[in-house]
């Protein structure tokens, strides 16, 4: 069975997919923002809202659970963290409530768990051609108005780090599957061994796409 990748793009046509994408990249932003200071019961709702709004556009259930993969992670890392720091503060006095999430990790939990909905809903239905273009007009609008000469090579930027989030796990993927056909272990072996692999191979990857994004400007 082949794995799911990461935020990787949908092409089945969703309502999402016909937005114009500078508008969803707009709206998409100021709801990340607006999440950081929403109250936590309205996270609920929002987290539900964002399911259904996967679901209308043709987004698995377990494509929404592979983009949430690195939230469960990292909050299982940081619970697991809290917990041997409330061991090692109160080793004297020990009880079953150090073992019990606080509000304050709930809520931050919350707000990721959302925040990464709301990208992965993003990559889902928009393509890296559509999000660069997105990200120049926004530039040039900027530089028209406030009169600063130049090309959009801001965006360019920004544009290639985004569209490579999806890539690296698109990678990793890769690696993970070749280590598990090799009979490999997980642990902190395959950390070790594939990480350094990771790094190189994307900044090889982003060195070449920068030299092809500046030849073809150049052109």
């Amino acid at each position: 069975m082949v794995k799911e990748t990461i935020f990787k793009y949908k092409t089945v046509k969703g309502p999402l997919h016909k937005f114009p994408a500078l508008l969803k990249l707009l709206i998409f932003v100021l709801l990340s923002i607006m999440c950081i200071y929403l109250p936590p019961l309205w996270l609920l709702p929002g987290i539900a809202a964002a399911f259904t709004a996967g679901f209308y556009c043709g987004i698995l259930l377990r494509e929404q659970l592979t983009d949430l993969k690195p939230v469960f992670i990292y909050a299982i890392l940081m619970y697991f963290l809290s917990v041997f720091s409330l061991l090692t503060e109160n080793y004297s006095n020990l009880s079953l409530q150090i073992f019990i999430p606080r509000i304050d990790f709930i809520q931050i939990a919350f707000r990721l768990f959302f925040i990464v909905q709301l990208s992965a809903l993003l990559f889902r239905t928009t393509s890296s051609v559509e999000l660069k273009y997105s990200l120049n007009n926004i530039e040039v609008f900027i530089r028209k108005n406030l009169k600063i000469p130049g090309h959009p090579s801001f965006s360019n930027t920004i544009s290639l780090f985004i569209c490579f989030i999806p890539e690296i796990f698109s990678i990793w993927q890769a690696f993970n599957l070749s280590w598990k056909a090799r009979a490999g272990r997980e642990g902190l072996l395959k950390i070790k061994t594939l990480l350094f692999v990771l790094i190189s191979l994307s900044f090889e990857k982003a060195a070449k796409k920068a030299i092809a994004i500046e030849a073809r400007e150049n052109f």
